[in-house]
């Protein structure tokens, strides 16, 4: 399927690893200028290089931390005027709540909070002028089945998709679109941490914990990114402008909800 997004511009946060690269890769496949962004600039600029290849796409590599005023504008110098803006950010550490104090809460809250909310004031009035904009945030599949440890995690994002539902309808007349991707259990660096601390905090091995995680999904197999960032790259495309105010579910069936 053409996507019709040849030619757009896209910001894709925290995107040198993980669900977050996979998205970006997604896009330039889909003909995007992609900016993406990452900590390491040694990694980050080894990820641009091959991303480029593969697609053939512009792939503009920005080092710096998104939840840092800083870190946003040196995005937006990169990519003034971005057609996709894709909010990501590593979450907290897998903790029991009571091991937090309020520094480690309120990093929480800006990582994965505030810095979307910050970006997306940035880019969306240009956006409305333009009469087309996509803004994907990725949560996580605990803001509707909250797992203890990733409590922090949970808040902070379920505070995001509430602040951005009343947002995205008073854009969508203007061509705008504004949705949340929540992401089960997939195949990353950030689940094989969780993985470690949980198998170190109980003293069992590593591969138990997997295959109790396993157990709890329909599927019966971890998630691929690359099915995550096409999800992502459907959302941005010129066929998704009717869909807004969501959140779409990626995790093989974990959630045991209708609704």
């Amino acid at each position: 399927m053409d996507l019709g997004l040849a030619g757009r511009t896209a910001i894709v946060c925290a995107s040198s690893r993980g669900l977050g690269r996979a998205c970006a890769q997604k896009l330039a496949e889909a003909g995007c200028t992609v900016v993406i962004n990452g900590r390491d600039r040694e990694r980050l600029t080894a990820v641009a290089f091959a991303m480029a290849e593969t697609t053939g796409s512009a792939v503009i590599p920005v080092t710096g931390d998104v939840a840092t005023a800083d870190g946003q504008a040196a995005l937006l110098e990169a990519c003034p005027a971005p057609d996709i803006l894709v909010n990501n950010n590593a979450g907290p550490p897998f903790r029991d709540f009571r091991e937090l104090d309020r520094e480690a809460i309120l990093a929480g809250v800006t990582a994965n909070m505030v810095a979307a909310i910050e970006l997306t004031q940035k880019v969306i009035d240009g956006m409305r002028a333009r009469r087309f904009g996509r803004i994907v945030n990725i949560t996580s599949g605990s803001v509707k089945m909250p797992l203890p440890g990733l409590d922090l995690s949970s808040g902070a994002r379920a505070g995001l998709t509430a602040f951005m539902a009343g947002v995205a309808r008073s854009v969508a007349a203007d061509g705008v679109t504004i949705n949340a991707l929540l992401p089960g259990i997939f195949e990353t660096d950030r689940l094989t941490a969780m993985i470690a601390a949980t198998a170190e905090k109980r003293g069992v091995p590593a591969e138990q914990i997997e295959a109790e995680r396993l157990a709890t999904v329909p599927a019966r197999r971890l998630g691929d990114p690359d099915e995550f960032g096409a999800a992502c790259a459907f959302l941005c495309s010129a066929h998704a402008g009717y869909i807004t105010g969501q959140s779409l579910l990626i995790d093989g069936g974990a959630f045991p909800g209708a609704f």
